[in-house]
């Protein structure tokens, strides 16, 4: 199970229904984690549990405050399987119907001006030392500096471990991320120059293996931390949110747009460089970086009349290019 020790009344169920999917050729890595945070949750609240009842699985499928509905649905996809597996062995479960969740509005992509950067990041300088989260002042400084110089989703960042990191050539080695793309990611020197102050604050002695951003017992920081820290910078910062964002996702569609408004008033050639751009951020076709030339003309009208101008058709319509919320 790679490493994966579950504990809960269904264990054994959960185990042999990973051996199967496994069996088939499916590689059921992040499934099976999701399925883990599922048997934790069982152990805590339901630890005599022996089926899945209509409540336990409403309760676990609830959507989170950090959340997007994407996420929500895929660990409840999950857990339906699981129910289905279940009910197949003769172990009585609740299956959560297809589209139980509803889709809600298509969120509108925040792009952050200049001024709320600088006033966001002033915010995370002013970390102080916490005995519950001992590495948080170090860590926050750099975190969501490094989202937005480096276009990263978040889990790219929070996975991180000290050996993906090359402090020496400023090189990022982002591994099974979305998509099941590998990638190699190179720094700003800005940015490269405060990982590696950090890293002597942090990782004088470490082993290649621990967590480049460590919470507690060196396991990595969850997307709740990093949700609560990034609303308290907001906060602070005087950025109003409300639920449709800003969202720590929208760090990476800032660099993306800026990226591209800074190309296009230097007058580069966005057919070459959009395809590189689509590797650096590890998406799998054009279409869904082309998707970024949409908001930085919507953002940017003077951008619009450049586009408009040398690249004729370009700017795709906004229901063509879903989204990227996580």
């Amino acid at each position: 199970m790679n490493n994966l020790i579950f504990t809960s009344q269904l264990r054994k169920e959960m185990e042999d229904f990973i051996s199967i999917k496994r069996a088939i050729g499916i590689a059921y890595k992040k499934q099976a984690v999701t399925l883990k945070r599922f048997d934790a949750f069982l152990t805590q609240n339901y630890p005599f549990l022996t089926k899945l009842t209509k409540e336990v699985v409403v309760k676990w499928c609830t959507k989170a405050a950090h959340e997007s509905v994407s996420t929500l649905n895929t660990r409840s996809s999950v857990i339906r399987q699981f129910a289905k597996y279940l009910e197949n062995i003769g172990v009585n479960a609740f299956i959560l119907p297809h589209n139980y969740h509803p889709r809600g509005q298509k969120h509108v992509p925040y792009i952050y001006t200049e001024k709320e950067l600088s006033l966001f990041f002033a915010e995370t300088e002013k970390c102080n030392y916490n005995s519950r989260a001992p590495y948080r002042h170090f860590i926050m400084p750099i975190f969501f500096r490094l989202l937005l110089a480096c276009g990263l989703r978040c889990s790219e960042a929070r996975l991180l471990k000290v050996q993906d990191v090359d402090l020496e050539n400023g090189v990022l080695s982002i591994l099974n991320a979305k998509n099941r793309n590998d990638r190699l990611v190179p720094m700003p020197e800005s940015i490269t120059f405060r990982m590696k102050k950090y890293a002597k604050q942090v990782h004088s002695c470490s082993e290649p293996e621990r967590y480049f951003f460590p919470a507690l017992n060196d396991t990595p920081m969850t997307l709740g931390n990093v949700y609560n820290n990034f609303r308290l910078f907001l906060w602070h910062a005087g950025i109003s949110h409300t639920g449709s964002g800003p969202r720590v996702h929208d760090f990476r569609t800032t660099y993306c747009v800026y990226r591209l408004r800074a190309w296009v008033e230097e007058g580069r050639d966005l057919m070459v460089l959009i395809p590189m751009m689509s590797t650096y951020l590890g998406h799998k076709s054009f279409n869904e970086t082309a998707y970024y030339l949409r908001l930085t003309a919507d953002v940017f009208p003077d951008i619009r009349l450049k586009l408009e101008r040398n690249y004729e058709g370009i700017i795709p319509d906004m229901e063509d290019f879903p989204y990227e919320t996580d």
